[in-house]
């Protein structure tokens, strides 16, 4: 047989390191037992829970009614003239379509965006911030948000061995960052998040871990995702404005993964963008502290996956820079366009007086305080089962549960060559129908164990849900232990101790 030109030998090695745990083998065998179970196998349960992803309308929530509208007004626009569609709709819709070549959808828009669109984002970011000015000029539309944190990560990323980019990443972190920083060959450079204060951002750990990377690398890069994703907090005003001081003196590009700006539940917590805090911080910071920040119509109240929705602020980059970025753009051609009308909405939602507004606030705060409900459901049932502590799930859309794993079976993951929290995602899986992610897709601790479920099923699956669960962890620690599992504040100290140490 003729050899092939592409082997695993020849592959990209970069392509190769590239690990995306929410995608991986555990939902691949998620849906191996789902076509089983169509096909008429007998298993342990009668369907499979889908947990690992945060996919919204997957997990059973309806589409806000006014974002639908606009969009199926600019894909088919003979409907303009139906009675059917509310007038705030056709005039959302009719302004999109002028702004499109040929005022149809289906033309290629800027390497930016619709110019209509980046206005409106600018006016929402203004509006959000309470003021502090937006300028649509430093807005680009993306195919959601991971298209614009690749397409900044690979502005930075270069250099040779110890000039090489750093890009510092929380643990536990986003797949996202990881695969990026590994397709495009930088150094990821980890700080890890303080779990015995429900996931704060410590900045002696951020301290802790740039000095280090100093020695084989050239850290430029700071990435915050806040609200948190998996952990699920909400970062304080005063640990921002602390970021921003440590991004100021050491010369670091911030990248601020804002995408879950609409999802807090605490009472105790607010969404501070990046943008705002630097502004009240002065101008001194504010006109030289290089920040981009993302939003998504796949997060929020609207979970719009598959538009592929989004957007990026980016401020005070270098006017000769930002001319390669618009090149770089320029090679896509453009984002979806629908995905373009769908964010669109987001940020030009129907206003007090207009015929839509009352049926879209009752629509978003169902969505949100179900949300809310679900998220305090999960943190309170995790916590009532031995073997488990759940911080608060102040905000986004997962809990990101410790769990303890008796030493037999971490001893029968290594036989296996497998994470412990691997093994037990998989017995998770093929006992109960139930797929979350292990921590160890996203980072943790060397010693501790999590996986990450989402929040989005609705309540009584959820209940159902953690249930199961509750009752697997049980037979799970049954089988494996012996002995009373418990996850002390003195092991908790020992892992805040351990951070302060140099890697």
């Amino acid at each position: 047989m003729r050899e092939r030109t592409l082997t695993m030998d020849t592959l990209n090695p970069q392509v190769k390191a590239v690990e995306y745990a929410v995608r991986g083998p555990i939902v691949l065998k998620a849906g191996d037992l789902e076509r089983r179970l169509q096909q008429g196998d007998k298993q342990p349960f009668t369907e499979v829970i889908k947990a690992n992803i945060g996919d919204a309308h997957a997990m059973g929530q309806q589409p806000i009614t006014f974002l639908r509208q606009v969009v199926a007004l600019c894909c088919f626009p003979e409907l303009l003239d139906s009675p059917a569609f509310p007038d705030d709709a056709k005039q959302r819709a009719k302004r999109i379509l002028q702004d499109c070549g040929g005022q149809s959808l289906g033309s290629y828009s800027a390497s930016q965006g619709v110019e209509c669109i980046r206005r409106d984002i600018a006016d929402y970011i203004t509006h959000r911030d309470q003021g502090v000015p937006s300028d649509w000029n430093n807005i680009y539309l993306t195919t959601g948000a991971s298209d614009g944190i690749m397409s900044i990560l690979k502005l930075l990323v270069s250099g040779q061995g110890s000039s090489r980019t750093g890009v510092m990443i929380p643990i536990p972190q986003y797949p996202l960052y990881s695969a990026a920083i590994s397709e495009l060959g930088a150094v990821q450079i980890n700080y890890y998040l303080d779990e015995a204060n429900c996931w704060a951002l410590d900045i002696e750990e951020l301290q802790r871990a740039y000095l280090t990377a100093k020695q084989h690398c050239q850290p430029r890069v700071l990435c915050i995702i806040n609200p948190g994703n998996p952990t699920g907090q909400v970062q304080s005003k005063k640990c921002i404005e602390e970021v921003l001081h440590f991004a100021y003196e050491e010369n670091l590009f911030v990248m601020a993964d804002e995408v879950y700006q609409d999802n807090v539940y605490s009472s105790d917590c607010q969404f501070h963008s990046f943008k705002k805090v630097l502004c009240e911080m002065g101008p001194e910071y504010f006109n030289n502290v290089e920040l981009a920040s993302f939003h998504s119509t796949s997060k929020g109240y609207t979970g719009e996956c598959g538009f592929r929705g989004g957007y990026m602020e980016v401020l005070n980059m270098d006017a000769q820079v930002k001319a390669q970025l618009i090149k770089l753009l320029s090679v896509r051609l453009c984002p979806p366009v629908s995905g373009q009308a769908a964010m669109n909405v987001i940020v030009n939602p129907p206003k007090v007086h207009e015929p839509s507004y009352a049926q879209f606030t009752k629509e978003k705060s169902s969505v949100l305080d179900a949300l809310a409900h679900k998220a305090n459901l999960t943190e309170q049932t995790l916590n009532s089962v031995p073997g488990i502590k759940c911080n608060p799930v102040q905000g986004a859309m997962y809990a990101f549960p410790q769990i303890f794993i008796p030493p037999r079976a971490i001893q029968e993951a290594q036989s296996l060559s497998i994470a412990p929290d691997m093994l037990y995602c998989l017995k998770l899986l093929e006992e109960t129908g139930i797929c979350v992610v292990p921590g160890s897709g996203f980072g943790q601790r060397e010693g501790t164990y999590h996986f990450r479920m989402t929040i989005l099923p609705n309540p009584e699956k959820l209940e159902i849900l953690l249930e199961k669960l509750k009752k697997f962890h049980l037979r799970f620690l049954e089988e494996y232990s012996q002995q009373e599992p418990q996850i002390t504040r003195t092991t908790e100290e020992q892992h805040r101790q351990k951070s302060k140490q140099p890697d």
